[in-house]
């Protein structure tokens, strides 16, 4: 039998609770549906997580005669940032994107319609990492923030629980971030771990461990090393070990080799039907196939906060990527909650808001932080 842990643990040394939550699912039950269990909640009550609700359908990799592989590449195309800047971005404002960003309008501008429906609630504060926190870049493991980000994202934690969700490696990004008093959902919210400071939130500080695809591990390290072997030949590509998913980056790659680097990937992944593929800005994603996404990360958190079932909560997301979409969806079905899409150029998105570039995420950071202390002043 392969057991998956979910723990939630309070470190809280004024206090004698002592909290661990475990969620064992047998290998017969991890893709079939089953019913929930309820397990005790940090302050009681109950969490339930569904055992049906945490498969992810995997994708057919199948290949029809190429067309898979056409379609992947032709998608690549489409996404490409070079692309975009050269049809969108230096042109004039076209009446597609006047109309997007009336849908989806600056959350600087709307700042004070942000903050006007955060008052008396509190605000929980959720950021994805490159592409938001720092620029994309060619070589991934350069994605550096900027002192003065660093700085916004240390005052905002002051003030509002922070997690930094991404899909890195949750000891990546915790290289770049160097903050202590945050939480950290790395592999896409598959390996979440929180604050080592303490934070007086709502229940105290908890030390949060949640790895529900910890079963994988073996395998994500041998598509690896696969991975490594088969892509070697392609100048640029460069494959990340991000412990329970792998990245397969394609930035630096001539886009005549796109399909050749598709189709390696497709091969390797054919023997590995529990692995999904999906696609990121410029990266390849491989993942389990277990419904767990950056979405159940934010409800993760919630509910490990004990803000799942609260109205008086602002949840607030921002982000950049496709994956982000996932926790964009959860803060519409809640009705609850603002998110805020960095983009320069019009992308289909659940979104409130957006922001355009990492700079203007630093100022809303610093406003969001000026309202906070001009707030509490006035109490």
């Amino acid at each position: 039998m392969t057991n998956q842990n979910v723990v939630v643990a309070s470190d809280r040394k004024s206090s004698n609770i002592g909290l661990k939550i475990t969620v064992t699912l047998t290998n017969s039950t991890l893709f079939s549906g089953a019913d929930s269990k309820a397990l005790p909640a940090p302050g009681g009550g109950f969490i339930s997580i569904s055992r049906k609700n945490i498969l992810r359908k995997p994708i057919d990799t199948t290949d029809q005669g190429g067309n898979k592989i056409n379609a992947w590449v032709n998608s690549l195309r489409a996404s490409s940032p070079t692309r975009l800047k050269s049809s969108i971005a230096f042109s004039p404002q076209t009446e597609e994107q006047t109309s997007w960003i009336a849908r989806h309008p600056s959350a600087l501008s709307k700042f004070e319609e942000i903050v006007n429906a955060s008052k008396g609630k509190k605000i929980v504060m959720f950021l994805d990492y490159d592409g938001t926190l720092a620029p994309i870049v060619e070589d991934p493991d350069r994605a550096f923030m900027t002192n003065e980000m660093r700085e916004a994202v240390r005052d905002v934690a002051r003030y509002f629980p922070t997690a930094i969700v991404t899909g890195r490696c949750r000891d990546k990004v915790f290289s770049f971030v160097k903050l202590a008093g945050l939480y950290y959902a790395g592999s896409h919210g598959m390996d979440i771990e929180g604050p080592s400071k303490k934070r007086r939130y709502k229940k105290g500080n908890h030390g949060v461990l949640c790895q529900p695809a910890s079963e994988f591990l073996p395998m994500i390290n041998e598509v690896y090393q696969t991975l490594l072997d088969k892509t070697k030949s392609i100048p640029g590509a460069k494959v990340e070990n991000n412990k329970f998913c792998l990245s397969v980056h394609f930035r630096c790659v001539d886009e005549n080799s796109w399909g050749t680097l598709a189709e390696q990937v497709r091969v390797v992944l054919d023997k590995y039907p529990k692995l999904t593929l999906t696609q990121g800005r410029m990266v390849l994603e491989i993942r389990p196939t277990i419904k767990w996404d950056k979405g159940k990360a934010l409800e993760f958190l919630l509910e490990a906060l004990g803000y799942a079932n609260s109205k008086d909560v602002v949840p607030v997301y921002i982000g950049d990527d496709r994956t982000d979409e996932d926790a964009f969806k959860v803060l519409r079905n809640r009705g609850q909650g603002f998110g805020i899409l960095v983009a320069k150029t019009p992308k289909e998105t659940h979104a409130s808001y957006s922001l355009q570039e990492p700079s203007e995420v630093k100022d809303f950071l610093r406003r969001l932080v000026q309202w906070k202390r001009l707030s509490l002043r006035q109490v």
